[in-house]
């Protein structure tokens, strides 16, 4: 059997052989989409985009934390920092989802809003409700995290965990109602002028949610058994249903990037104080100017 140094060092955190090659390859191809966002969100001026930005971020020091871990076993540092990050990462994609959405409901509804909620709501509530899954999450990794951790108390952060990744499911079920309701207007309603792509941008919002509940369902499998659990022992199916779906999806944002279909200044959603100084001055900012009527 082939010298492994991540099994063989004394005190390691590994349970098995992981490949460098491989997460050196995920570090670089993480490193590559994030900075196309950091230059595309330059460009567009798109400055919401900084969600995705950290959503990549993360996904690269996780990377780069893994890399260091294997190279380094018996770090317990880099292993709970890799350990933590890479279960918590896809909330932000989440997030900018959200966003993304409230934007196209503002730039793109007649009557800015969706199912009840106004374009603003969806980046707001949604929101919310993502941090309040990322608490959980964290709250739960954190806890399980580690290699001396007593059993108990690992079972009860998995626990916590999968309870997260849960709210973060049952939320996104939600969205994905109004992501409909959007997409059966938007089919109905007649627009001055439409830019192209705007389609597009609502399926790549849909790819990303069923990457991410690929992403899900994986989680909830692998510690369904708790401890007992053999899926861990073997990264394939991390890098194929984890790091490879949240992959595909910032570059999918790449590709159709929210600031080649919605221009910086149109997407700009008013702030609460501007909302209000806007209905005192009789301004009926529900209405949107780019279509012809106001009825489906």
């Amino acid at each position: 059997m082939a010298y492994c140094k991540a099994v063989a060092t004394e005190g390691t955190n590994w349970t098995f052989c992981p490949s460098m090659a491989a997460s050196i390859l995920f570090t670089l191809l993480f490193v590559a989409t994030t900075a196309i966002h950091v230059i595309q969100a330059l460009y567009h001026r798109t400055w919401y985009c900084w969600v995705i930005i950290v959503s990549g971020l993360l996904q690269t020091i996780t990377y780069l934390c893994r890399d260091l871990s294997i190279k380094y076993p018996a770090n317990e540092t880099y292993y709970v920092l890799w350990f933590v990050l890479i279960l918590i990462a896809s909330v932000w994609t989440n997030a900018f989802v959200y966003m993304v959405f409230g934007r196209l409901v503002w730039r793109f509804k007649y009557d800015r809003s969706v199912l009840g909620l106004r374009a603003w709501h969806y980046g707001l509530v949604f929101v919310i409700f993502d941090i309040f899954a990322f608490i959980v999450q964290i709250a739960g990794a954190a806890q399980a995290a580690g290699n001396d951790v007593p059993e108990d108390k690992v079972m009860r952060g998995l626990h916590i965990y999968m309870g997260g990744v849960g709210i973060q499911q049952l939320f996104i079920l939600g969205f994905c109602v109004a992501v409909f309701v959007f997409w059966r207007d938007f089919r109905r309603q007649e627009a001055k002028s439409t830019p192209p792509h705007v389609l597009g941008l609502v399926y790549t919002l849909v790819a990303v949610l069923i990457l991410v509940t690929i992403r899900i369902i994986f989680r909830l499998i692998e510690y369904a058994n708790g401890l007992e659990s053999s899926i861990p022992e073997h990264e394939v199916y991390q890098y194929a249903l984890d790091s490879l779906p949240m992959l595909i999806a910032l570059v999918l944002f790449n590709i159709v990037h929210p600031g080649r279909v919605m221009p910086a200044h149109e997407t700009k959603i008013p702030s609460f104080p501007e909302r209000r100084r806007q209905k005192r001055e009789g301004v009926n900012i529900q209405l949107n100017p780019h279509f012809a009527s106001t009825s489906v």
